[in-house]
């Protein structure tokens, strides 16, 4: 049972606790005031509980740090090794608007101003079982291979003020990069590697490595669809995956067993 099935078998026996209280005050011994008294604050502590479990995190972030490597030991079972330059700004775990478990790891490379120049964005997700209609669903027909396991490749270009949903996970990271004093550039470029776990496509692996458009002599809306240098994303994004491919080191299989390594 993983850590959804727990919550959700516990939460469930909270929930029955409260409606067999609601339905049954009387199961709560007196007929008197006293009886009627002591039936108030039962009902309201079960409500309190129930109200807690309903509205708790989903827990402390699983995976492992140490240094520049991430340690994985379910969905999947995987090390992930980052460049010894990259500084770790650290995890963070929540519920993504309702839907999903989202563990979300964060790296950057910066100068001595503690301006980004790259970043990495490590991200383990599944749907809660709350949820059991929704999977993930990409169509991107790019895909790359790294320690045999099958990524989904889709890339972009992004303006530092480029309007940010409320709550979604680009809001959770740019939060984390801000409060370790960091500042992103002016435009990022960004190539995001997609593994979905099995056919149900219910969990993910995402990583997503990005790069200072400035290093090309652009700016962000140069690149996008109509700027002045669209036609060279082509080539400018192929160039962004094989950086990505060579930067990140996947070890497939659990700590201590014959992984498989590949980029």
């Amino acid at each position: 049972m993983n850590v959804h099935d727990a919550e959700s078998a516990v939460t469930g026996d909270v929930s029955s606790v409260a409606l067999r209280f609601a339905d049954h005050p009387g199961s709560v011994s007196g007929s008197s005031e006293g009886g009627r008294q002591r039936w108030q604050l039962v009902k309201a502590a079960a409500i309190v509980l129930l109200g807690a479990f309903l509205s708790s995190p989903v827990g402390d972030p699983e995976r492992k740090v140490k240094g520049n490597v991430i340690t994985s030991e379910r969905d999947p079972a995987l090390q992930i090794t980052l460049p010894t330059s990259a500084q770790y700004l650290g995890a963070q775990r929540w519920v993504l608007c309702d839907m999903a478990d989202c563990e979300l790891h964060a790296f950057v490379d910066a100068d001595p101003q503690k301006r980004v120049e790259r970043f990495y964005w490590v991200q383990f997700e599944g749907h809660l079982p709350t949820r059991p209609e929704l999977k993930h669903t990409y169509d991107s027909q790019r895909h790359a291979n790294l320690a045999g396991l099958d990524f989904y490749v889709d890339d972009w270009v992004r303006a530092k003020d480029a309007e940010t949903a409320r709550g979604s996970d680009i809001e959770h990271i740019r939060a984390m990069i801000q409060e370790k004093g960091y500042r992103m550039p002016e435009g990022m470029r960004y190539v995001r590697l997609v593994h979905l776990r099995d056919e149900r496509k219910r969990k993910e692996l995402m990583i997503i490595y990005g790069e200072d458009v400035a290093e090309e002599g652009l700016k962000a809306p140069d690149l996008q669809p109509g700027g002045r240098a669209d036609d060279r994303w082509p080539a400018i994004a192929d160039g962004l995956l094989a950086r990505a491919e060579k930067k990140i080191d996947l070890q497939v299989g659990a700590p201590g067993s014959n992984p498989i390594s590949g980029h």
